[in-house]
């Protein structure tokens, strides 16, 4: 191929820059995710900030400092400081109440992980089954390409099975069938031995 612009595969073909259809896609993604940051309730977001700061390690070196103050002026070794919490039951309790509130914190991260995973996976197929989709009719097209040049292995059954259109829900019964198959096999084999 000659090295000029009037080569049209050149053209498209930009290494310095992503494809177009790439950005687009990107773009749409990043509105998408600030959009729905954005329509979060405030709670959600103030519970998401608090479990993020508490998995990092300046919430460690935060509680260092607090907990080694404390054992310090709790101990008298600050001057002018007298023994406050002789047995720690103050800091006991309020690390056991601390404990609550982040064990919440992160079981409300949770749960919206898996919501945000449940809307990927959903999304996943759709692109999927429309990917599958697509490839479906490309191959009807290239199969009556090979049929109408002579070309043999059109007419290969296992192409012509894969021609067929996937329907979703036959997908899913399958797989509900398979799995029940599959369990109760492998409860036979347990229970015959």
């Amino acid at each position: 191929m000659p090295d000029s612009p009037s080569n049209p595969v050149e053209r498209r073909s930009n290494p310095q820059r992503p494809p177009q259809i790439l950005e687009r896609n990107v773009r749409a993604l990043v509105e998408h995710a600030t959009e729905e940051e954005l329509n979060r309730p405030t709670p959600d977001r103030i519970a998401t900030t608090i479990w993020r700061s508490a998995g990092t390690m300046y919430f460690v070196y935060f509680h260092l400092v607090v907990f080694g103050l404390w054992f310090l002026l709790d101990f008298g070794l600050i001057p002018g400081v007298r023994n406050f919490d002789p047995q720690f039951t103050i800091l006991g309790t309020t690390a056991a109440v601390e404990a609550i509130f982040l064990a919440v914190f992160v079981l409300m991260a949770q749960v919206q992980m898996a919501s945000q995973a449940d809307k990927r996976n959903h999304l996943d197929v759709q692109v999927s089954l429309l990917a599958e989709r697509e490839t479906t009719h490309i191959l009807r097209l290239v199969a009556l390409m090979s049929e109408r040049m002579g070309i043999e292995e059109a007419s290969d059954p296992e192409i012509q099975e894969l021609l067929r259109e996937l329907k979703p829900r036959d997908l899913l019964e399958r797989i509900e069938s398979q799995t029940d198959s599959v369990t109760e096999r492998i409860r036979e084999e347990k229970s015959a031995r």
